[in-house]
C-alpha cells in the first residue's frame, strides 16, 4: 500500500506518517517544505517513509507532484498539510486578500492533489481519500479563526462530493476533525488558555497528535462502506 501524507513531517502529519509507516509492506510518500531536519529524521527512523519537498505556496510544486500520483503508485492520499496561521483576527478585520490566501494555499492544492488521485483511482477501481478537518465545524469556532474555519467547511462539502461521486468506483472519502492539540499551528495560544482548556476537558487532557493518527489508520483500513463519514474527536462534547 502506497500512502501520501501531506504535511507529513512535522506535527500531525508526522504523527499519521509514522502510524502508518509501522505495517510491513507500507510505502509513505509525504510532503514537506520548511521542515527538513524534521523530514530527514523521519526518513532515518522509518526506512519506508519518502519526503518529497513541495511548497504549497508555489503553484509548480504542486502541479509537478500532482503529475506524480501515477507513478506513485498512491493508493490512500491524506489532506493534512495546512500553511499560515489559524487565529487570525475578527472576521470583519480580515482582509479580503487574506481571505483569497487562504484558498489559494489550503484549499487549491487540496483540490489539485485530489482530481489527480481521483483520476488515478479510478482508472484501478479503489482508492481512500482521507481529509484533516476541525472540530471547531461542531463547536464554537474560537474568535479569529473565520477564514481557517471557513476553509475546512468548505473542505466539508468537498469530502462528501468525493464520496457520492466516486463510491462505485471502490473509492471512499472521509474526515477526520480533531479539537484542539498541541502542535505547532497552537504555538501562539497563550498558556492560561490552554490550562482552561484542560480544566473544562471530560478527561482532563487534550487531545494528542498520536490519537488523531489513530483515528486516521482505522479509516485507512476501513472498508469501502465506510464513506463520507467524518470522525469527530472532541470527547463527546456537544453532540448532536
Amino acid at each position: 500500500m502506497n500512502i501520501l501524507v501531506t504535511g507529513g513531517a512535522s506535527g500531525l502529519g508526522n504523527a499519521i506518517s509514522r502510524t502508518l509507516a509501522v505495517p510491513t509492506g507500507t510505502r509513505i510518500y509525504f510532503t514537506y517544505n520548511r521542515s527538513l531536519e524534521a523530514a530527514q529524521l523521519l526518513e532515518k527512523e522509518c526506512t519506508n517513509c519518502t519526503g518529497i519537498k513541495c511548497d504549497f505556496e508555489n503553484q509548480d510544486d504542486v502541479n509537478e507532484l500532482a503529475a506524480r500520483i501515477e507513478s506513485l503508485d498512491i493508493d490512500v492520499l491524506i489532506n493534512n498539510a495546512y500553511s499560515g496561521k489559524p487565529v487570525k483576527t475578527h472576521f470583519h478585520k480580515i482582509s479580503a486578500a487574506d481571505f483569497q490566501s487562504e484558498f489559494r494555499i489550503n484549499i487549491m492544492p487540496v483540490i489539485l492533489l485530489t482530481q489527480a488521485c481521483i483520476k488515478y483511482f479510478r482508472k484501478k477501481k479503489s482508492g481512500r481519500i482521507i481529509t484533516i478537518l476541525t472540530a471547531y465545524l461542531h463547536d464554537s469556532p474560537p474568535v479569529g479563526t473565520a477564514a481557517y474555519v471557513g476553509g475546512k467547511a468548505f473542505l466539508a462539502s468537498l469530502v462528501k462530493s468525493w464520496a457520492a461521486e466516486n463510491g462505485k468506483y471502490n473509492i471512499s472519502s472521509n474526515a477526520v476533525s480533531p479539537s484542539f492539540m498541541r502542535t505547532g499551528l497552537a504555538a501562539d495560544v497563550d498558556e492560561r488558555i490552554i490550562e482552561q482548556m484542560i480544566a473544562g476537558h471530560p478527561l482532563k487532557k487534550l487531545l494528542t497528535i498520536e490519537e488523531t493518527a489513530a483515528a486516521v489508520a482505522s479509516l485507512v483500513n476501513a472498508p469501502a462502506e465506510v464513506n463520507g463519514t467524518e470522525v469527530v474527536i472532541h470527547a463527546g462534547t456537544n453532540i448532536k
